[in-house]
């Protein structure tokens, strides 16, 4: 339930270390309801950087504060859940915790 009412919003962050693209990334990540996933190429859309889906997937992998910005909404192009540096039990985990029936 902590997921589902507290969001990004709500605490002070200081991510001025990261690059604009990085930033911009993981505020469109914060932007995904929980219970919800979106793609590496919406990530990159909504940043203004259509094709840069790899490049999101990147800033995915090394972001820095995981459970502020939930990488773990972000899927590939299919819905598969890989990728996730806690590894892919933990990313269907968290999902399913928020309701994500996927």
């Amino acid at each position: 339930r902590f997921f589902s009412t507290w969001t990004v919003d709500d605490a002070v962050v200081d991510i001025s270390d990261l690059t604009p693209f990085e930033q911009a990334a993981l505020r469109a990540a914060a932007r995904i309801p929980p219970g919800e996933v979106r793609s590496y190429s919406w990530v990159a859309t909504q940043i203004g950087r259509p094709k840069a889906a790899r490049a999101v997937g990147r800033v995915m992998a090394r972001n820095p504060l995981p459970f502020l910005f939930p990488c773990h909404r972000v899927v590939d192009s299919s819905g598969d859940l890989h990728n996730y540096y806690y590894g892919v039990e933990m990313k269907a985990r968290l999902l399913e915790m928020e309701g994500y029936r996927g």
